[in-house]
C-alpha cells in the first residue's frame, strides 16, 4: 500500500529544491497540487492520496510519478 506520508514527503522535497525554501508547509503542498488547504487537511487525516492532482503536478515539474509514488527511479523501470 501506498502511504499518503512517504508521498507527501517526496512532494516536500521536490518543492524545497524548486522553490528554495527552507521549509514547506501543507498549505503549500495544497497550493502546489491545485487543493484547498481544508481539503488537503482532510485526504491527510483520511490517508487519501490525490493521484490526478498528483499527476499533473508530476508533469508541471517534470518529475517521475512513479519516483513521486513508489520512489521508483526510472533507470529501474
Amino acid at each position: 500500500m501506498i502511504a499518503f506520508q512517504e508521498v507527501m514527503q517526496r512532494v516536500k522535497e521536490i518543492l524545497l529544491e524548486k522553490e528554495q525554501k527552507k521549509k514547506i508547509l501543507d498549505k503549500d503542498i495544497a497550493k502546489s497540487l491545485g487543493l484547498d488547504p481544508r481539503y488537503f487537511a482532510v485526504i491527510k487525516r483520511r490517508n487519501k492520496i490525490p493521484y490526478e492532482q498528483l499527476a499533473y503536478f508530476c508533469k508541471k515539474t517534470e518529475t517521475s510519478l512513479n519516483w513521486v509514488l513508489l520512489k521508483q527511479e526510472p533507470q529501474s523501470l
